[in-house]
């Protein structure tokens, strides 16, 4: 599976650049275990677009702060690392590959 990990501390130097989609998710979260496997799955189909998993915890917060992010499981999309879209909540594989295919186009 080809999806990075970030923090804080390195969340910037890995937006830039391609289209990036970022998964802001928690352990504790239903939805977001749910949704793991469905946002790893298509990282292994799609190679044009980065995937990367934001764990929100303690050690983490300026970054969800930044963006806003108030809901998890939250899809942030990224071109050159410019926020260009936002998704909050559960995606299915089919609407995921629709909202990359519609970020791509």
């Amino acid at each position: 599976m080809s999806v990075t990990h970030a923090t804080d501390d390195n969340f910037a130097e890995l937006i830039g650049g391609k289209l990036t989609l970022v998964d802001f998710w928690a352990p504790w979260c239903g939805p977001c275990r749910m949704f793991g496997p469905i946002f790893e799955g298509a990282s292994d189909k799609v190679s044009d677009v980065n995937f990367v998993k934001f764990e929100v915890n303690e050690e983490n917060r300026r970054t969800p702060t930044k963006y806003g992010i108030r809901g998890i499981p939250c899809v942030l999309a990224f071109k050159n690392g410019e926020l260009i879209e936002a998704r909050t909540g559960l995606m299915d594989e089919e609407t995921l590959a629709a909202w990359i295919a519609e970020l791509k186009g």
